[in-house]
Order: C-alpha cells, then sequence, then structure tokens
C-alpha cells in the first residue's frame, strides 16, 4: 500500500514537471476547495450489508498543489441509527468518526494532460490516514481510538470551473489489527468499512492558468526585436531633433521675410496729370488689347498726329496674380502690345513712343485695375 501511494505521489509530480512550461504556477491561496460529503457506511464482511448500513455525513478542505495532485483534509461521522456487530447504540447522535489526511491523483489531468478549458468529466484515485474513533455508551465500556487508512474514488462532474458534483466510494481500514509480531494482517476485511458518498465542491480562484510556452530561441528573437525598436527609436528622436531645429530655422526665416520691405523697384510713380494720361486695362494673363479698350489706344494716336512733336510713355503693369518673372513679362508684353497698334495700325513712328514694362502694380485698390497699361503724354510745344 506504501508503494502505491508513494508511486501515486510519484507520478503527480512527474506530471507537474511535464506541463511547469505550459501552466502559471498559482500563489500559495490559490486553488483551495471546500465541500460537504453525505452518504451510507456499513462494514465490509461478516454482517449482512445493508441491515448494519447507517449514514455518514462529512465535510473536506483540500489544496490543487498540481493539475494532477491535490493534499486536503476531511472528517466523516456514521449516524446512530444501527447496531453494528451486534453491540448496543451509542449515547451520541454518532456511532463512529474518522479525521484523517489524503492525497489525490486526477487520473485525467496525469495521464491526458491539463486540459485548460476544463473537463466536465474527471476521476480521482484517493489515499489517506488519520484517526478513527468508536462511540459507545457507558454500559459497553470506553470509546476506542485506533489508526485508520483510507484508499477511495471520486467521480467528479463538473458542472463549471467552481462547483463540482461527485459520486465517492471509499474503504477505510481499522489498523489497529496488526500484531506486534506481524502474525496478522494490518490491513484485514473484517475491521474494514464501506463508505459511499455523493459530495459538493467550490473552488476559490480561477484554478491553473494556461500560458503559451517559449523556448529560448524565440525568447532571444523577441529580444532581438526589441533591440531593433530601440534603435529604430533612438534614430527617430534624432531625426525628430533635426527636423525640430530645421522648422525653426524656417520660422526665423519667415519672420525675416515677413519684417523685409518692399522692394521700391516694382512699383513705380505714375503721373497724376489724368489730362495726359490714358489707361489700357488687360484680362488676367493676357497682354491682348480687347474690343472695349481699343476707344482709349485710338485716343492716344488721334492725339499724337494731331500733336506731331509730342511723345508717349506706355508703363505696363500686371497684377499679383503668379509669380513676380512671370509678372514681369506680362507688364513688358502689356506696353509692347500697345506700342505695336500704335505703329502698325496708326502709323505712329517708333521713336516717338517709349514702352517699359514695370512689373508688379499697386496702384488701384480693386486688384483688376493693376492689369493695366498706362499711357502719358508728353506733349512737346
Amino acid at each position: 500500500m506504501k508503494k502505491t501511494i508513494l508511486l501515486a505521489a510519484t507520478c503527480a509530480f512527474g506530471a507537474l514537471a511535464a506541463s511547469a512550461q505550459a501552466i502559471e504556477q498559482p500563489r500559495f491561496f490559490d486553488n483551495w476547495s471546500m465541500g460537504l460529503d453525505g452518504g451510507v457506511t456499513t462494514p465490509l464482511t461478516h454482517h449482512a450489508f445493508f441491515g448494519n448500513m447507517r449514514g455518514l455525513v462529512g465535510l473536506h478542505v483540500d489544496k490543487q498543489v498540481t493539475p494532477a495532485f491535490a493534499i486536503g483534509a476531511e472528517a466523516a461521522w456514521g449516524v446512530n441509527t444501527s447496531t453494528v456487530f451486534t453491540g448496543t447504540h451509542s449515547s451520541t447522535a454518532f456511532d463512529n468518526s474518522y479525521v484523517g489526511m489524503y492525497g489525490a491523483v486526477d487520473l485525467f489531468n496525469l495521464f491526458g494532460g491539463y486540459n485548460c478549458e476544463g473537463r466536465p468529466f474527471s476521476i480521482e484515485a484517493v489515499a489517506g490516514a488519520g484517526w478513527g474513533h468508536e462511540y459507545f455508551n457507558k454500559a459497553a465500556g470506553e470509546d476506542w481510538n485506533y489508526f485508520a487508512t483510507k484508499v477511495g474514488l471520486n467521480f467528479n462532474f463538473n458542472v463549471n470551473k467552481h462547483l463540482t458534483i461527485a459520486l465517492k466510494p471509499s474503504i477505510v481500514w481499522n489498523m489497529s489489527d496488526a500484531d506486534v509480531d506481524q502474525t496478522s494482517a494490518a490491513y484485514n476485511a473484517n475491521k474494514a468499512a464501506f463508505n459511499l458518498q455523493a459530495g459538493v465542491t467550490y473552488h476559490f480562484g480561477n484554478g491553473f492558468q494556461c500560458v503559451q510556452p517559449y523556448n529560448q530561441a524565440e525568447i532571444d528573437a523577441l529580444n532581438g526585436q526589441i533591440n531593433d525598436l530601440r534603435a529604430s527609436l533612438d534614430a527617430c528622436m534624432v531625426n525628430s531633433a533635426a527636423l525640430e531645429a530645421t522648422a525653426a530655422t524656417l520660422a526665423a526665416d519667415l519672420e525675416a521675410c515677413k519684417n523685409r520691405p518692399v522692394q521700391k523697384e516694382v512699383v513705380k510713380e505714375v503721373s497724376n496729370n489724368l489730362s495726359s494720361v490714358r489707361f489700357v486695362f488687360f484680362r488676367i494673363g493676357s497682354s491682348k488689347i480687347t474690343a472695349d479698350q481699343q476707344p482709349n489706344v485710338e485716343m492716344i494716336a488721334s492725339f499724337l498726329k494731331n500733336h506731331p512733336k509730342a511723345k508717349v510713355v506706355i508703363k505696363g503693369y500686371a497684377s499679383q496674380d503668379g509669380n513676380l518673372e512671370f509678372n514681369q513679362k506680362l507688364a513688358a508684353a502689356r506696353a509692347e502690345s500697345v506700342k505695336n497698334q500704335l505703329i502698325k495700325k496708326y502709323k505712329i513712328a517708333s521713336d516717338r513712343i517709349v514702352a517699359e514694362g514695370e512689373g508688379i502694380g499697386h496702384m488701384f485698390e480693386e486688384e483688376s485695375w493693376n492689369r493695366v497699361s498706362i499711357c502719358t503724354i508728353e506733349n512737346a510745344k
């Protein structure tokens, strides 16, 4: 029997070692259980099986050390409802009691491995030892204490992870029957009782938690990834600092640009002598003289024909639409457009005409009016 118990314990610890990498080891106060038991007990031999049967009540507390092995303590009391061995009833509510320690091996977890989702049914092999006590009334003599051992099976129906209902057959031996010279066997069927109980057990906590096992190669690979990410983060920090410095430089340049005075050469002074000035307006982006502006050109040509010594200075302008280089070219093209029409259509001598591009104009608040050629008559008397 001792060899059997030792073998069961060895198998349980072997199962722990085999599953240690896949199951997170709990703390001391995890995986405790408490339950109540009730059923019947009767002598194993030599007496009427049902005639000497009586009620049996008990309770138990255990700790699941590994998925396959648990240790616990239990107590059971035989109810005083019949006379055992044709003796007399005790003077108490109980005929006998048993208090002991036990170890339990979950056979499914031992041989099939721990199921992280839990099993609806399992079987445990139980072995234990403790203190037995027989109660007698005063007429029958003193109460009797003895050393007892126990073996049994638990057929567990797991309702959920916290609640188990079990059927528990077991045999309890009165070990006091062994002689000093060992001529009589300690495991005497005539001094044994058969128990059949049903138990309800509540499990505290979340049980064993499965974790994904990693080998050293996987750990090294993860550490390598972490180091690469840290290096990338450091590089990003360096790049971020460089970008911040560039942004600060650009901000300073922008502020300096805002504070820079407007180039005076872009805007030229225009004569306010309206009697000698005519305007030829253009459409956006164009240097073509439209029909509605033709009368203005004709007025200039007519004046030049009536005053042979007069000359005209044509200054072309552009609005702020577009970039500076394009607008400077457009302004010059507008001045040349008026000059060419005076020469080709109205036969005005080219030496009497000066055409200049002045770039962007700011003469008028209405931006479209700055798309213009301003023609100033210089009347040589």
